[in-house]
């Protein structure tokens, strides 16, 4: 569990390609832009939120962001105190990405 700057997710991403990304905004911010190949998981939807979290790989690599980091800082402790061994959270958020952002995919909404 750790907090990473926009390079450190960068050299995750390139070093960890089966890494999952998570937009924990709500689908009218996803569907806003997002960072290429994340999915959304609404955290805003408590409930769906941890019935997604119940079944995905807790050795899998996750990097979640938000808007600002504030909510997906609050995903990152939540997916830990589940037992994830590996959870990133984008400081800043995307307001602190430096890329450009994509379009979602109907098959990125979790």
């Amino acid at each position: 569990m750790k907090d990473i700057t926009t390079n450190q997710w960068k050299e995750k991403i390139a070093s960890d390609p089966s890494a999952m990304i998570i937009d924990v905004r709500t689908p009218a911010e996803f569907n806003g832009g997002i960072i290429p190949n994340a999915v959304n998981i609404d955290i805003s939807n408590w409930h769906l939120f941890l019935e997604k979290l119940s079944s995905m790989d807790k050795q899998k690599s996750y990097l979640v962001y938000c808007r600002s980091g504030m909510r997906s800082a609050q995903a990152m402790m939540l997916m830990n105190q589940l037992g994830f061994a590996d959870v990133s959270n984008l400081i800043g958020g995307l307001m602190a990405w430096d890329e450009s952002l994509v379009r979602p995919t109907v098959s990125q909404t979790a």
